[in-house]
């Protein structure tokens, strides 16, 4: 006899199955994502393609809330045995929870939304030849490895997600996601004198398709970054001491993400999050009244930034993407939040904030877009890049990220720029290397002077971010202006 084919199991219907379960084991609240992750990278190091990987992940996690306590389960299994299997699971796992609960979970309310979300792009980065992209990388490889006998190492790459992601809840949601996401970049070292410095190019990682690659663009700055590598390994150390520094939007955004976004994740003020580099110093007495940058700054969070790496529909709560001011005129006005720390901080609803990086993975704040607003048309402390070096009579010009560190507090930091020029009496006077520069975060941002302009707003950010233990992976986009801070100390 001839088996009849198994009937493949709709995802809703997994989803109903689990909402109904979850109810009928007496949970005040539960959750489910069902979701599938595909992840291609390509990395070519001098004359050879070193990685190439192209996977595919999926799975289902279950988090129900029993008497005020989470439980949380996973499996790869999606079956409707495994959904009774491992909503079970979850609720003994709350169960267990709940004999230390110190205090109960309680959540804000959201509404209901059946809906569907899908990245808008031109060109799905999956359908483009492995052989288009690969050949991209080794001759951009080759053509800086070539160059002028000094540079030595060279490297290029890219990288590509697509993740679909179905959300219900018992409160009645059901919301589809398709998120991609695309970026890539190249750099060199060069060796001399016994030294070698890099420099690098990138396109900055954003939720576009294949259309935000634009290969002509590593050919128009290959010669570039080789030359400023070359230069940079001949270039004098800096001195140390105080200077005034102009920072551009390709390093500008790691600060911002560091001394800005962190501390004002909530989950991290309470105490929530600690393992994993730490609270913060932003507590919550200080909302609505702490200066934490000079007047002129304001940071806005932004879910909904076309383009931006953390933009979506929805977060991994069912909340719905907005923005709001984090610092407003200098102020700290509020947080990042999920549902959980802003019933904690008595606001009637969360910003968006929560997200899980995998479906094996417990959703918690995270950093969404977070950018730095261009300076007010017209005032006092706007200037464009050009204006901000012709002010400047004694100090460095800084582009691009490199090393950094901030304590437990986010409170000290230092950073490094991938290259830095000397500004002397408002020209550039060349370059300088192994620059860092030393700051308190408030100190630091209450020392701008001057912000740029929104035509010199550029989209910059991350798709490495670590928090938690087991650590989670995320991104987001932090759009700045370049800026102009003053009497900073500077040194190796």
């Amino acid at each position: 006899m001839v088996q009849a084919p198994l009937k493949k199991t709709n995802v809703k219907d997994l989803a109903q199955l689990a909402m109904q379960q979850i109810q009928q084991l007496g949970c005040e609240y539960g959750e489910i994502r069902l979701c599938t992750y595909r992840r291609q990278s390509l990395w070519a190091q001098d004359l050879s393609l070193k990685r190439l990987s192209d996977n595919e992940s999926s799975g289902f996690g279950v988090r129900v809330l029993w008497r005020g306590s989470w439980g949380f389960a996973a499996s790869h299994r999606k079956t409707p045995a495994e959904i009774e299997r491992v909503v079970q699971l979850a609720v003994e796992i709350a169960k267990g929870s709940h004999l230390s609960q110190r205090e109960p979970v309680r959540l804000v309310p959201v509404p209901t939304y059946q809906d569907r979300y899908e990245t808008p792009i031109e060109q799905n980065p999956f359908n483009i030849p492995l052989t288009d992209k690969t050949e991209l990388l080794l001759d951009v490889s080759s053509k800086l490895l070539a160059y002028k006998d000094v540079i030595k190492k060279s490297y290029s790459y890219l990288g590509f997600t697509q993740e679909d992601k179905l959300f219900a809840s018992t409160e009645g949601s059901i919301i589809e996601q398709r998120i991609y996401r695309s970026g890539g970049g190249m750099g060199c070292t060069a060796v001399a004198n016994g030294d070698a410095q890099g420099r690098k190019y990138e396109r900055s990682p954003l939720n576009k398709g294949y259309e935000h690659i634009q290969p002509e663009l590593f050919y128009a700055n290959l010669d570039r970054i080789a030359e400023e590598a070359i230069e940079k390994v001949h270039a004098p150390e800096v001195p140390n001491g105080k200077a005034t520094l102009v920072l551009k939007p390709s390093h500008l955004w790691l600060p911002i993400h560091e001394s800005v976004g962190h501390p004002t994740e909530l989950d991290r003020v309470y105490g929530y999050e600690a393992n994993f580099a730490g609270t913060s110093f932003a507590t919550t007495e200080k909302l609505n009244n702490f200066q934490y940058a000079a007047p002129c700054v304001n940071f806005k969070a932004d879910r909904t930034q076309p383009g931006g790496r953390s933009t979506l529909g929805y977060d991994d709560e069912g909340v719905k993407a907005e923005d709001w001011y984090v610092v407003k005129d200098g102020i700290l006005v509020d947080y990042l939040t999920d549902r959980e720390t802003a019933y904690r901080l008595g606001r009637d609803s969360s910003n968006g904030c929560a997200y899980a990086d995998n479906w094996a993975s417990v959703p918690m704040v995270r950093i969404p877009n977070l950018g730095l607003e261009a300076g007010k048309e017209g005032g006092d402390r706007t200037a464009t890049l050009e204006e901000m070096i012709a002010d400047t009579k004694d100090g460095y010009l800084v582009d691009g990220d490199d090393t950094f560190s901030i304590d437990q507090q986010r409170r000290n930091f230092q950073f490094g720029g991938d290259a830095v020029w000397r500004i002397k009496d408002g020209k550039l006077a060349g370059m300088v290397k192994n620059l860092t520069y030393q700051s308190m975060t408030t100190d630091f941002w209450n020392s701008v002077t001057a912000i740029g302009t929104a035509a010199e707003r550029e989209q910059r950010g991350t798709s490495m971010c670590g928090k938690g233990e087991p650590m989670q992976v995320a991104q987001m986009t932090h759009a700045c202006p370049p800026i102009q801070v003053q009497n900073i100390t500077i040194g190796r």
